[in-house]
Parts: structure tokens; sequence; C-alpha cells
């Protein structure tokens, strides 16, 4: 060959790896920028499965149980999956949720699980990070002991599997309505076998939501030949109903090789009706493409609110973090406006999405102004939200969720939240119901508040984290002032102008910084840089900066 025609062919070689590597790269998007596997490892507490922008399906693989680091159910340190529960949480510092597990499988039959090393005691399969793939509302893996790849996307309130299984005439999937991501009490259960490919039930559980509800509406793509129920470790097969505290059920089919099984579930706080009519709405049909499709252009949307220029790297870890910005709080109201309120009682409002998930210690510094910005809209639904709270239980929320109110963390956070967007123009709201509500909070009495206004500053020997609480009580109360000031209410502005000077009743002008103080004297001794049960997650130095 001559040495010409050897150098042609290597070219044309060459550029055909060239165009088949530029056909396999990801296109330069928001979307494709983001890795939704960033803050699984380490202690981030993020989940890498499906979900929309604020949905109420958060439908991810679990792969271990009350454990810190598995807050939201996934570590990216495991190699083991126990099933693909429907709700998750993102970021947090207390685990809850894990609802409604799925697990397919082949071979015998479990419905117990032991997490750990003996996993194959119970159901679970190995999963590796190379058989991974996830995106803004998708996520897939393939379970090894079983051979079955499954994949998952959803819409607001209803997420649809997809499982390729191998060729079995013991191919099952089971319904775990006990197990959870941590070991929250499980007040009664129902499922229902409505025909041979159709399911329905609920759970009442106590975890950190003291009283979490949940529906659901389950379809499968394919009649199950054979199925039972298991209610507190005995099964009984072709039970059709099943009520109590400990409930699974399975359900057995044929499969062929790489036949795959569609199951679509919808997901209600309200009751089994609500769940059916909000899957019935964004997933009537068995199309996963599309289903993924329209969750892709939601995702592009919102994503494509901020334009980025920079490294690979940098875009990827910008764009990550504008996705976790966008996956909570998320929405508890149905598709009819029917939603579960702090009252437990079920109120209807059309015109709001209501929502929850409200962690404002950890959001309202940086999140919700974020949300000004990009979010305007949302803004107003989750002031709204917040509004609706107050109107059921008297007080703006602290730490919700699931209609709940687990008063973690400090503070009367709303306020700021609220003040914030009014101060910006956001105006989609009832000022006066907001400023009263703010006024509310402010004058509960609870967490040191009684102190608070009676001394001018809450006491180190008669309230914990004490030194924060004065601090944030102050900015509160200047939000209000704020607030009043723009509403023209003159007694709020009055009385919260002189509340919102309390930081100065712990300042401590011989060392420059902000310190506790008993019976009217400094504590002692005094390190700047000491973490105490007077601070809130902080030490002097850090909240030196907070007023």
């Amino acid at each position: 060959m001559k040495k010409g025609t050897f150098i042609l062919i290597f070219a044309i070689i060459s550029l055909g790896f060239l165009f088949n590597s530029c056909n396999n790269k990801k296109p330069d998007t928001p979307f494709y920028n983001v890795n939704t596997f960033i803050g699984t490892g380490g202690h981030g507490h993020t989940f890498p499965g499906a979900t929309m922008p604020f949905g109420m399906v958060q439908l991810s693989p679990d792969t271990r149980k009350d454990s810190w680091d598995g807050c939201s159910g996934y570590h990216y340190s495991d190699s083991i999956v126990y099933g693909f529960s429907h709700t998750h949480l993102s970021g947090t510092g207390v685990g809850d949720y894990g609802d409604i597990r799925i697990f397919p499988s082949v071979g015998e039959l479990k419905t117990n699980v032991v997490y750990g090393e003996n996993y194959k005691q119970g159901y679970g399969s190995r999963f590796i990070h190379e058989r991974e793939v996830a995106e803004p509302g998708y996520y897939a893996t393939y379970l090894i002991d079983s051979d079955i790849y499954a994949s998952f996307t959803v819409s607001n309130h209803s997420g649809i599997h997809k499982y390729m299984f191998p060729k079995s005439s013991e191919s099952h999937i089971l319904l775990d309505l006990v197990e959870s991501v941590t070991s929250e009490r499980i007040n009664y259960a129902k499922i229902e076998i409505i025909n041979d490919s159709t399911i329905s039930g609920y759970r009442h559980t106590s975890g950190w939501a003291n009283n979490q509800h949940l529906y659901f509406y389950a379809e499968f793509s394919k009649t199950f030949n054979s199925w039972g129920i298991e209610n507190d470790g005995k099964r009984t097969d072709k039970l059709t109903v099943a009520e109590g505290d400990s409930l699974k059920a399975w359900f057995n089919f044929n499969t062929s090789a790489k036949e795959i099984v569609y199951m679509k579930i919808g997901l209600s706080a309200v009751d089994i009706e609500g769940a059916k009519n909000n899957l019935e709405t964004e997933i009537p049909d068995w199309d996963f493409k599309n289903t993924r499709k329209l969750a892709k252009e939601v995702w592009e949307n919102q994503l494509g609110k901020i334009e980025v220029f920079g490294s690979d790297n940098d875009k990827e870890i910008f764009y990550s973090a504008l996705y976790h910005s966008f996956v909570a709080p998320n929405m508890s109201s149905d598709v009819d406006g029917r939603y579960r309120g702090h009252d437990n009682g079920i109120h209807k409002n059309p015109a709001l999405d209501m929502h929850t998930v409200f962690s404002l210690w950890d959001t309202f510094r940086a999140l919700h102004p974020l949300f000004t910005i990009v979010q305007q809209d949302k803004t107003n639904e989750l002031i709204n939200s917040m509004l609706e709270m107050y109107s059921h239980d008297g007080l703006l929320p602290v730490w919700e969720l699931a209609a709940c109110e687990t008063n973690c963390m400090i503070g009367y956070n709303a306020v700021p939240v609220i003040a914030d967007a009014y101060a910006k123009g956001i105006r989609g709201f009832d000022e006066k119901i907001a400023l009263e509500a703010m006024v509310a909070s402010a004058n509960s009495g609870l967490f040191g508040l009684d102190f608070y206004t009676s001394k001018g500053y809450i006491p180190a020997n008669k309230e914990g984290e004490s030194v924060s609480k004065t601090l944030e009580y102050a900015y509160d109360d200047w939000c209000i002032v704020e607030m009043a000031k723009l509403t023209g209410d003159e007694e709020v502005y009055s009385d919260f102008i002189k509340r919102a000077q309390y930081y100065k009743n712990i300042y401590d002008k011989s060392t420059g910084f902000f310190r506790g103080k008993s019976n009217g004297r400094f504590m002692q001794p005094f390190d700047p840089t000491e973490v105490n049960f007077m601070l809130t997650e902080a030490n002097t130095w850090q909240y030196n900066f907070f007023v």
C-alpha cells in the first residue's frame, strides 16, 4: 500500500471516530448539564430518581434505611438496591418518606428485607453505577441478581415503572407498605386488588411527619396470573382486600425474554379517588417515552431560565445546583384542587397548587430570594400555601412536612420569605392576611418568645439556642416592620420596630460579639469559636454577621 493511500484511509477512519464521538456527546444545554448524582454521596442527602419541578412524586431507588446519610433513601457508596419508592426528601438533615415501595424480581418470592451484606435472605439486588442512567425526570438501573432492567419517569402526581424481565415463569412485582426511609410507625394501611391489573390502597404513618396520609391507585400493563397479600407475616393467596399495620402484596407473571411490564401509579394525600384521578389525568396511556419527553420539556423550560457560560465542569455544578433548587417544596394538592390541611380536613382550592416541605430555616436566606427572581409565580403559590396553613392552625409554618408541623429548627422564617417577596413587587396574595399571619407567628409565645417579648432577650438558662433565637427573632421582627411600612400599618410598625432592636440586648461591647445571657449577665466562660447549646449549627463568629 502506498504511503499516501495509508494516510488517507487513516484520516477517514480518524474522522469516523471523531464524528462518532461527537454524536455520542450530549448537547451543551442546561438540561444535559445536570448531574442528578451530585449530592448523593458524602453528606449531600439528595436522591438521583425521577421527579418533576416541585412535583408530588419522587420515584427513586432505596439503598439504605435509618441512616443519617440516607435521609433521601439513597447513598452513592451503596451497591444494593431494596426497591423503588415514590416519595423522597432532598437535602434534609432528618429522614422521612420512602412511601409505597415497589420491587421486581424473578425466582423465589421473598417479601422480607434484610439490609446489608446478608441482603439475599430477603428481597434486594446488587447494582452498579456503570449501569445507572439518570437525568431530570428519568432514572434507570440494572438489577444484577434478577437480570431486570428497571426505568422510571414521572408527571406531577404520578409515576410510571418500566421493567424489562428475563424469560421466567416466576416473575414478580412486590408492593411493600411497611418499609420506609426510616423506621416510622405504620398506624394503618390497606391494599385492595380491584381486578387482575389494577390495585389501590393507602397508608397512614407517624414519623418525622407525625400524621402522614398517602393514597395510591396503580395499574399494570400486563395482567398478573396470580397474586397474594401478606398481613403481619401471614401470606394469603388471592386475597382481594386487607387492612392492618404490616401489609405487603405480590403479583406474579410469566414473562418472555426481554418482555416489558409497565406499572403506573398515582398518589394523593386526600383519598384513593384523588390518586386515580391524578393518574388518569396525567398518564392516561402506557406511553412511557412520551411521559419522559413531557417531563424533559418541563425541566428544559425551568432550567433554561438562567444561562451561564464557563467550563463544562462549572456548568455541570451550576445546573445541577439549579435543578436541586427546583425539587422542593412539593405539590400536595390533587389535580382537582383538593388537599389535606393542617387541621387534617380536606379542603378545595382549584386556583391554588398547594405545597408541602417547607424547610424554611434552611431556605429563607438564599433559595426563596432566588425564587423571587426566577420563580415569581411559584413564589405566589408558596406564600398562598403558607397562608392556607395559617388559616387552619393560626400560625405560619416553621418546618412543614406532609401537612404536619415538625417545629424543627428556629425562627418564624416564613416572615422574611413573605416580606422579601412583597418588597420586590410580588403581590399575588392578600397583604392584610399575610401581615396578620406574620404578627400571629411572632406573638405565639412558643420557643422562648415569651422570654423574648418580656425581657428583650432569651435567657440562656431558660431556653436552648438562646443567642441564635434572639438574633433571628429580631431579624424576623424587622421583616414585619418592613412589611408594615409597605402596607401602611402604623400600629404594627410601632410595636415591632422596638422588638427589632432586641438583638442589641445580647451584644457585648467589650468583646464585640453577641453572647448568651442569664440573669442579666453574660455567660462565662466565652469562646467565640465554640459551637454550644446557645447557638444553632454555628458559632458566635458566624452569628455575628446575622443582624
